[in-house]
């Protein structure tokens, strides 16, 4: 057990951190009065104190992380967290199980936005902010955020930041020092976070209602301080707003990065996977408004643009949010906007699914072994812009999108198994493999995940940490070579 100390003193670590987090939800209930300052304090407590006991029981043995702690504690921080996370839920819901509690916080942290809850519009200000505010935190990536602090307190940070993003071109770095990597994409979330919120305030929400959006949109997770999500507000320019700020955060963080700090708008025609992202969205948009028009879904054809460019941007970039019920839509169009949210969101982005660099990549090897068959000898390599891409990495997004595939089809095997109607065992596995929250069937947007069964949530929860970290991070702390020393 020793053995694994490092890991577990930096998650003590990472636990207080996430404890002292809690203090900015609590200060806004105070501040309101609005009657769950309790609930914080006893969560505040238990996890900072949680957090001091593993870190004082493991901190004589600490190190550097290697490669073996930094998945380790990836993977540990991702299902350990919302436990204290749920606390709050719990302390202030009193008819709020464990069970779903635990669902909620995962979903928040994972940036999911699949809720159990519902009156949400009568939950105190300083719950929903704390619920989206999780979003906030895990759309980047938690452990990413403390990485930058870790250097300070004598832990590295690299191997824990490789086992937290594991985008295919992972080994690359903006800058020398990892932890200045971190702060720097840090940098650009605060701010294009803080930019959203005021747009949004801009066009006609209220003010934490503005704020509460904004870490939801920022974070690309899905959760509302309303029960009609954005439809509530009914709202063009609120709309219109969403749909910019998530096209935004669908993009890779290095390349808003990279353009911030060279003050030029070049990395963005460097980003060899923008053209395809904006490309294949204009399509569907344009595809689905023709289809749901000939079909008469809407009665002109404004409307029907109106709710497929929102839908298809949200459900696509991961965001999750709904201005309508799309489950009244053919079935054709509901299979496709739930198909996007597979691939779209770019590589360095707050968005899930494969990404859509993998996605290029595995069309250009598709595309190349068709070329090999006609001309054997050919020599074609793969390439991402001017680069070639790595057999490596060519072998690393196979290997992924197999286990993709298997993870769908397994879990919903699991969850059918259980009694849960195909469609939305099928749909509620692919929104939380992708971190997307709304599926279909009873999981659709006019609904939640309320209805479910116990063992659904509990293996929902699973689905949705194992798409958080990409599959592979967290399966191999599950495989007996890992915890072979």
């Amino acid at each position: 057990m020793r053995a694994y100390h490092p890991a577990l003193n930096a998650l003590g670590l990472i636990i207080m951190i996430f404890g002292l987090l809690m203090g900015f939800p609590l200060t806004v209930s105070a501040v309101l009065e609005d009657g769950a300052t309790l609930a914080y304090d006893q969560g505040i407590f238990v996890t900072f104190v949680s957090g001091l006991l593993l870190w004082a029981a493991t901190r004589s043995r600490r190190r550097d992380l290697r490669v073996h702690d930094g998945f380790l504690l990836v993977a540990a921080s991702w299902v350990v967290l919302p436990v204290f996370g749920a606390l709050p839920l719990v302390a202030y819901i009193p008819e709020l199980r464990f069970t779903d509690g635990y669902f909620e916080a995962v979903s928040g942290l994972t940036a999911t936005g699949a809720t159990v809850l519902s009156g949400i519009d009568d939950l105190p200000i300083s719950i929903n902010l704390w619920r989206t505010f999780m979003h906030w935190i895990g759309g980047m990536g938690v452990i990413v955020l403390v990485v930058a602090i870790l250097p300070l307190l004598g832990i590295g940070g690299r191997q824990l930041y490789k086992a937290e993003v594991p985008t295919p071109m992972k080994d690359a770095s903006l800058t020398p020092r990892i932890a200045e990597t971190a702060k720097g994409l840090w940098i650009t979330y605060v701010l294009l976070t803080v930019a959203c919120g005021f747009a949004l305030w801009w066009a006609g929400l209220e003010g934490w209602d503005a704020v509460i959006h904004a870490f939801s949109i920022a974070g690309l997770g899905g959760f509302s301080s309303k029960d009609a999500s954005i439809g509530h507000f009914a709202n063009l320019n609120v709309e219109l707003v969403t749909i910019v700020f998530a096209l935004l955060a669908g993009l890779n963080y290095a390349t808003h990065y990279l353009a911030l700090v060279r003050r030029t708008y070049k990395p963005y025609l460097r980003d060899p996977e923008i053209p395809f992202y904006f490309a294949v969205l204009a399509g569907s948009i344009v595809l689905l408004t023709v289809y749901l028009m000939q079909h008469g879904a809407h009665d002109d054809a404004a409307t029907a643009l109106r709710y497929v460019a929102f839908h298809v941007v949200s459900i696509s970039t991961s965001l999750g949010l709904a201005t309508y019920d799309y489950t009244l839509w053919p079935m054709f169009a509901q299979i496709w906007i739930l198909f996007l949210g597979s691939f779209i969101a770019c590589s360095g982005s707050t968005g899930g699914g494969i990404k859509m660099m993998r996605a290029m990549i595995l069309y250009k090897q598709v595309f190349r072994e068709i070329v090999r068959s006609l001309h054997p000898q050919a020599v074609r390599p793969v390439r991402l812009g001017t680069k070639p891409v790595p057999e490596t990495i060519l072998h690393a997004v196979l290997g992924f999108s197999f286990m993709y595939m298997v993870s769908i089809v397994s879990l919903t095997l699991i969850l059918s198994a259980t009694g849960l109607e195909l469609i939305t065992a099928f749909s509620a596995v692919v929104a939380c493999l992708n971190n997307t929250g709304p599926g279909l069937g009873l999981v659709g947007p006019a609904s939640n995940y309320q209805g479910l069964e116990d063992i659904h949530k509990w293996v929902l929860s699973f689905t949705m940490i194992l798409g958080r970290l990409e599959i592979f991070t967290f399966l191999v702390v599950l495989t007996p070579t890992f915890w072979r020393r």
